[in-house]
């Protein structure tokens, strides 16, 4: 299994993490077992919340951190908004978003399914830009306690210096 951290900076329709990066994992888990990508998650403190796709369009969460488990298919998924980078996950990847992330679905084959899961206690609220409401969703950010641990290694999630 392979990881890498993505930090992405502030964009003018999705905030990103100021202090944590996206946590991207190749071939994290099980492809074609959802049950499997659950139970990982839920080993680390993140109860699976979902089963289903990725929105076409950039949004992103400012009460929670979000786990996402590609299961079956392949996904072009586009990170920090409109101006973020794409990148490309099949069955068997996970990607971390911390709050504030932006992401979309920039196209996926039809056999897609996603696991999705938070860490326990936190619930997603649903943002799409952050005209007249940066400071606002910035601070709600900053308050979010980090995730007790990565969803896929259980280890502390890094934090920027």
């Amino acid at each position: 299994m392979r990881s890498e951290n993505v930090w992405l900076t502030n964009q003018p329709d999705a905030p990103n993490n100021p202090r944590l990066p996206v946590r991207l994992y190749r071939s994290a888990v099980p492809a074609g077992e959802p049950a499997a990508a659950e139970a990982l998650f839920a080993s680390h403190g993140w109860p699976p919340a979902w089963r289903n796709g990725i929105f076409p369009y950039v949004h992103f969460h400012t009460t929670a951190h979000e786990a996402l488990a590609i299961v079956s298919g392949r996904v072009r998924v586009r990170l920090g908004g409109e101006a973020g980078q794409d990148f490309e996950l099949e069955a068997g990847d996970v990607v971390m978003l911390p709050a504030g992330t932006g992401h979309q679905c920039l196209e996926a084959s039809e056999d897609l399914l996603v696991v999705g899961a938070y860490p326990a206690g936190q619930q997603p609220d649903q943002h799409r830009g952050v005209v007249g409401q940066v400071a606002e969703l910035r601070a709600r950010i900053a308050r979010l306690p980090d995730p007790p641990a990565c969803p896929v290694s259980g280890e502390a999630v890094p934090r920027r210096p």
